[in-house]
C-alpha cells in the first residue's frame, strides 16, 4: 500500500466517486482497513457501505 494510493482513495470516497470496495481496491488494502482509515480522518462510511462491512465484505 503507498500513502499516495491511500489518500487517493479516501478522497474519491468522500467525494463520492467511488464506493467503499472500490476505493479499497484502489488503494490496495481491504475495506475493513479502508473504513477504519476513513473514521481515522473523521469521514462516515456512507450507510450502503456499511452494509456491505456487516455481511463480510472483504
Amino acid at each position: 500500500m503507498s500513502y499516495r494510493s491511500l489518500t487517493t482513495a479516501l478522497t474519491l470516497y468522500r467525494g463520492g466517486t467511488l464506493g467503499l470496495e472500490q476505493a479499497a481496491t484502489y488503494g490496495n488494502v481491504q475495506t475493513g482497513k479502508l473504513a477504519s482509515e476513513l473514521r481515522s480522518r473523521g469521514i462516515a462510511v456512507r450507510e450502503e457501505d456499511g452494509e456491505s462491512l456487516a455481511r463480510g465484505a472483504n
